[in-house]
């Protein structure tokens, strides 16, 4: 149940990113290279509890990107729902509303900024859109083939399962991580939506051969049951009784490879984007921020440029605990059920 909160705060950040991040993904401020995280104050000088107000940074070593506080120019109180610069939400749709904020010259990097002064929270929010939700529709893809694939495959038995089997087989033995490099060649020049898509198209083919041969095992056992043999008798077709009598009671255990597969599709979009063969910047991703880590110095002075791994590893962790609970739930052999 923590895990589904964790989830739910993750999947709702990304869904309100336009409203939560203070600044749009690609927003670069040449003066805020590696610009360290926002420290917030809640008390005044005299340690009065006040309204939240931060400080204009400035720079005072620009051979080691320090800055400091310019306490001279006055406390920027932080403000409540004001108005930005638009953004498009849905289709023509777009909003200027920002659910907090600063006045300029200072600026709210609440976790700090990277190399071309982009503020890491806003590109944090806008890239969770693509690292969480590139699983829904790839576990989508991925276990409807594999359903009507394995199903088919378990259900006509003989030489059919023999010829689809041996073809899934196929799929599962081409190595995923050269046909990536292959696909990447042709990814070339692509717009992020498109190979947003195109990444969601090729782990879905990957990953769906697997789910097909468990189905099909599964299947070969229902198909032998009563009800089976009942729907046959009173002239049921091949197709109604695959997807109306059999199918169905592979679902149990579909949810549970669903909730189990989704950390995989998260960390696969990340790796992809981590080497350059995901999102491309400027369009944010937690893999493509992430690998900025891959700069030693920079990671040894600027270490708040590793908060997307952090988010990653949340992330994966918690569906990791669902899948589990799930896979206890749905469990008949387990004792949660007499506790």
């Amino acid at each position: 149940m923590a895990s589904l909160i964790v989830l739910a705060l993750l999947y709702a950040g990304a869904l309100a990113a336009d409203w939560l991040a203070p600044y749009s993904e690609t927003r670069s401020n040449r003066r805020a290279f590696y610009h360290p995280p926002t420290r917030i104050y809640f008390r005044d000088e005299n340690g009065r509890w006040t309204r939240p107000y931060v400080y204009q940074y400035v720079l005072v070593d620009r051979g080691r990107r320090i800055y400091g506080e310019n306490r001279e120019a006055g406390p920027f109180p932080i403000r409540f729902f004001v108005r930005g610069e638009p953004r498009r939400v849905i289709g023509p749709w777009t909003t200027t509303l920002r659910v907090f904020g600063v006045d300029p010259p200072a600026v709210i990097y609440l976790l700090g900024a990277d190399s071309q002064g982009r503020d890491l929270f806003s590109r944090l929010l806008y890239g969770a859109r693509r690292s969480l939700f590139i699983a829904l529709p790839g576990i989508a893809i991925s276990l409807g083939l594999g359903l009507l694939y394995g199903g088919i495959s378990g259900y006509f038995g003989g030489r059919v399962d023999n010829i689809m089997m041996r073809l899934a087989e196929i799929i599962i033995a081409i190595p995923s991580f050269y046909l990536l490099l292959a696909l990447a060649a042709v990814f070339q020049g692509v717009p992020s939506t498109q190979r947003f898509f195109y990444i969601i198209v090729v782990l879905s083919f990957i990953s769906w051969a697997g789910t097909a041969r468990v189905i099909r095992g599964m299947v070969l056992a229902l198909r032998e049951q009563e009800f089976v043999l009942g729907a046959r008798a009173v002239g049921c077709s091949h197709w109604r009784i695959i997807t109306r009598h059999i199918l169905p009671n592979t679902l149990s255990h579909m949810i549970v490879v669903a909730t189990l597969a989704i950390p995989g599709f998260i960390l696969g979009e990340s790796g992809l984007s981590f080497i350059g063969l995901g999102i491309q910047e400027p369009t944010a991703s937690w893999g493509n921020m992430l690998s900025a880590g891959t700069n030693l110095t920079a990671l040894r002075q600027f270490p708040w440029i590793l908060s997307p791994g952090f988010f990653i590893f949340i992330a994966v962790l918690a569906w990791n605990f669902v899948g589990d609970g799930v896979r206890d739930a749905f469990d008949p052999r387990g004792t949660h059920g007499r506790r």
